[in-house]
């Protein structure tokens, strides 16, 4: 039985409706994870979707009437963010088979919805925690030293006046981040007090009365784990590499793929600082610092690694991994073995706008494939859209897929792609 299973006499008593069985799936805007991954999987396993949202016209034109690789689905608005109302719109239709999101955003409202239910789920306090940034330091904190390598932090709490933090013993630099923050929106590295506080005032005008934590600056190679579990089996599914744009921002600019099996003794750690956590149900995406032997968390996204890298790890290791996601949710345990391939080899580049101002050229989508190398480009900005500067992956034009067996041979075919063709900005 989950941990989240409700006793049966305090279970809604709703019984599912006739037909296939019904996926709830929570969704703020549409991802590419979402159209491409998730969607097309729950047709191939045979389920109707609801997908519930407050952003129900973003997704009607994102899937039009291109019906054909999307299972039955039913857009239905709905304030995802209030568990309440969540559960609330998912009784009015009866007792549901699974309830799922890939949102960050989403994952506690998700859990508490699939307990409330008594359906499999993850633990909505490990999702909490994990969205929490302040929580998950204090609770890495109380596991000990045998279970996490601790990380010093501070909390700016929601309100609180950032100049109460002048007498902060900080160890400089170190970096300030909205609590409940993603994408390295407003992460930046300060350098003393003075430009602390200056930094948080400018997050808070953006943001205002928003929650901040002040980090530990972690410098060394950033990795990440990427996971899948079904509460009772954590299987490790691949590492990346990530490089970085110079501080005093963090915007990821291309990851790796690092041989298989993951390097230890990092893997082993950040495996007991997820147990730590309570997270090992379903898929997760943690980032670490390497420093020596040591791995030290930066961040525990409890969903799939996103920006396309989800669905090029599905495409090396030649699993159904989104199947593998959802039927974790409909209560079905994993394979021991996930039968995953370990020669593929990947690099993500992201071409990033280095200014606002509207998108005059780019280059099309294209598929090439030569050498034993598949180039796989996407646009993400449309010619003639302006956009602000906002030192986020909100920057990105386009990403650049590159797999194959050879890294020397995908690092030159980047390359020579990179040096064809132009993005200009005016």
């Amino acid at each position: 039985m989950n941990e989240n299973d409700l006793d049966a006499a305090s279970r809604p008593s709703s019984s599912p409706a006739s037909g296939p069985p019904r996926l709830h799936l929570l969704a703020l805007n549409p991802t590419d994870s979402v159209t491409e991954g998730f969607l097309p999987a729950a047709a191939r396993l045979g389920l109707a979707v609801t997908l519930l949202t407050d952003q129900p016209d973003a997704h009607e034109r994102a899937y039009g009437r291109r019906r054909a690789p999307f299972p039955a689905l039913d857009v239905v608005p709905c304030e995802v963010r209030d568990f309440a109302e969540v559960i609330s719109r998912i009784a009015a239709e009866g007792r549901p088979h699974a309830v799922f999101t890939n949102s960050d955003h989403l994952q506690t409202q998700a859990a508490l919805a699939a307990a409330y239910f008594g359906l499999p789920g993850k633990d909505w306090r490990a999702a909490l925690r994990t969205k929490n940034k302040a929580e998950l330091r204090r609770a890495l904190a109380a596991a000990g030293p045998d279970a996490a390598d601790p990380v010093w932090s501070a909390e700016l709490a929601t309100g609180q006046d950032p100049a109460t933090l002048a007498g902060l013993d900080a160890p400089y630099p170190c970096v300030v981040k909205p609590r409940e923050g993603v994408a390295s929106e407003d992460v930046v590295l300060v350098a003393d007090a003075d430009q602390l506080i200056r930094r948080c005032r400018e997050i808070r005008a953006r943001r205002p009365g928003a929650a901040l934590v002040i980090e530990e600056f972690l410098e060394g190679e950033l990795r990440t784990l990427e996971t899948l579990g079904d509460g009772r089996t954590l299987h490790v599914l691949g590492a990346f590499r990530t490089e970085l744009s110079p501080p005093p921002h963090f915007i990821e600019e291309r990851l790796h793929l690092l041989p298989a099996p993951p390097p230890q003794p990092h893997t082993d750690q950040v495996l007991a600082q997820l147990r730590a956590l309570g997270v090992g149900f379903g898929v997760c995406h943690t980032e670490y610092v390497v420093q020596g032997d040591r791995a030290r968390l930066i961040e525990v996204n409890y969903r799939a690694i996103g920006d396309q890298c989800d669905l090029v790890l599905a495409e090396l290791l030649d699993i159904p991994l989104f199947e593998y996601i959802l039927r974790t949710h409909l209560g079905e345990p994993l394979p021991d073995d996930l039968g995953a391939r370990t020669d593929g080899r990947v690099r993500m580049e992201y071409v990033m706008a280095d200014r606002a101002g509207r998108l005059a050229s780019a280059p099309p989508a294209s598929v090439t494939e030569r050498d034993g190398v598949r180039l796989d480009y996407r646009p993400l900005r449309g010619i003639g859209e302006e956009h602000p500067l906002h030192r986020t992956n909100r920057d990105f034009l386009g990403v650049l897929r590159a797999t194959g067996t050879d890294q020397g041979r995908i690092d030159a075919a980047v390359a020579e792609f990179l040096a064809a063709h132009r993005w200009e900005i005016v």
